[in-house]
């Protein structure tokens, strides 16, 4: 039996289209930015436990400032991955939960922040290491 050739060889499908994240006019790359930034991960990690009004998030997601924080729900809102809920009443009620799309980028993204949680104490180590040799 011959072997196969080059182009007999079976492809992996690509389900949907990507973009050129690796070209630096890529519109993905804004995404990526918005999605990766430590107050946009935080926020779509915090997300995943439900609608969450400005107040709580905030206080979950330590260390931001309400500008910040502000901008960064404005901007995962505007991607499609946030859904902002604002209530006409006394003082005002803003609730903020994911959408589809970021629950399923929140998950992937959580991940990341398992991973590296997770391996914290081997990153110290190598942090350790290499201020020991600059020393």
């Amino acid at each position: 039996m011959p072997s196969p050739r080059k182009t007999d060889v079976a492809r992996p499908r690509v389900a949907h289209a990507r973009g050129q994240l690796f070209a630096a006019q890529c519109p993905s790359r804004e995404v990526f930015k918005h999605v990766t930034s430590l107050w946009g991960v935080l926020s779509l990690v915090a997300l995943q436990q439900g609608t969450l009004r400005f107040s709580e998030l905030r206080r979950q997601v330590g260390g931001v400032s309400e500008k910040m924080l502000a901008q960064t729900l404005q901007v995962l809102e505007a991607d499609g991955f946030v859904v902002r809920k604002a209530y006409p009443v006394v003082p005002p009620r803003v609730e903020y939960s994911l959408t589809r799309l970021g629950i399923e980028v929140a998950v992937r993204v959580a991940e990341l922040a398992d991973c590296i949680e997770a391996n914290l104490p081997l990153v110290t180590r190598h942090r350790a290491r290499g201020a020991a040799a600059g020393a």
